[in-house]
């Protein structure tokens, strides 16, 4: 039998609004500006958090994959959460880092849109996808980025309300908050267990909760200290900051959002997708009927494309 082409990645870090930041791009198109015949759109993935784009390579690959590689998939990391290369630091040195908190919430968002300023030309169109706190960067996106031009905007898993109030919040609240300092203390002091001994444990608790291999390698490269200290701190504010709906907004931009919410998501509980439905009767709202977890990444990335592709197909055909 043939054996399917390999889907070409291109992973590299670069400094966006002054942070160290990880991107993974998929498909031959690595700068846009450079191009000679660029894509008319491309597919963009803000990721939940932690932030790490390794932990949606299955996805990226699918998705460019079922959009018959015509369209460049990528996704930009949250700002802070990558390990770094030798050499490289956190924040870079320059008048941007006078920018206050960069790798908070707000921060997270100028990032992002930072980013599409630098690498997406205006005629080159934006399929959002956002997924878990991504979802809220988004809508906060497109209410600040009149100049962006956004095809589609696709909410997976959303957490744009009551983060704090959801039963996995009630649980993770105490420790993104009053607990946050030991937490960094715990991470830094396993900074000095031998090598062998984290990756036992990882190697352990991918058994425990079925993760791949990737899932598992990207893991072991979150847990360093710097990242964690990003990854909790933006947790925090999430807890502080995602609590009202901003109905405003969804109603300016309804006709570009798709939201699809999980059926067993213990951040967002299928009584936020009824209440959204109830009060959005026209939206497009869907609730998942494959059992998907929160974290789809684990064990349903390549279904979970399957279904993006086919939501994004009339827009992109369209062009």
């Amino acid at each position: 039998m043939k054996s399917e082409p390999e889907v070409p990645l291109h992973e590299e870090f670069t400094y966006v609004y002054g942070m160290a930041t990880q991107v993974i791009k998929c498909g031959p198109w690595k700068d846009l500006w450079k191009c000679k015949s660029a894509p008319k759109a491309l597919l963009l993935v803000i990721p939940g958090n932690p932030g790490l784009p390794g932990y949606y390579r299955a996805f990226l690959k699918k998705l460019y994959s079922c959009l018959n590689q015509q369209y460049p998939v990528w996704v930009v990391g949250q700002a802070g959460h990558c390990k770094l290369p030798q050499g490289m630091k956190m924040i870079e040195e320059t008048d941007v880092n006078k920018l206050n908190d960069g790798f908070g919430l707000r921060g997270q968002i100028e990032h992002k849109l930072s980013f599409i300023r630098k690498n997406v030309p205006k005629d080159v169109k934006l399929v959002l996808i956002g997924h878990s706190i991504g979802a809220h960067m988004i809508i906060e996106m497109m209410e600040r980025a009149q100049d962006v031009e956004i095809l589609r905007s696709l909410l997976l898993f959303p957490t744009v309300e009551r983060m704090a109030a959801s039963p996995q919040g009630k649980i993770m609240t105490p420790l993104l908050t009053w607990f946050r300092y030991p937490l960094y203390m715990l991470s830094y002091f396993a900074l000095f267990l031998p090598d062998r001994i984290k990756h036992f444990m990882l190697r352990l608790a991918s058994v425990v909760l079925h993760l791949d291999d990737a899932t598992l390698a990207t893991t072991i490269d979150f847990l360093n200290f710097d990242s964690v200290v990003n990854a909790v701190y933006l947790g925090n504010q999430e807890m502080k900051a995602v609590v009202e709906r901003d109905n405003t907004a969804i109603r300016k931009h309804l006709k570009k959002l798709t939201f699809y919410y999980g059926s067993i998501d213990h951040w967002c509980p299928v009584q936020y997708y009824e209440e959204m439905k109830r009060d959005f009767p026209d939206g497009d709202i869907r609730l998942c009927e494959k059992g998907f977890r929160h974290a789809f990444m684990i064990g349903s990335s390549e279904e979970m494309a399957e279904m993006v592709a086919d939501w994004v197909r009339d827009d992109l055909a369209r062009l």
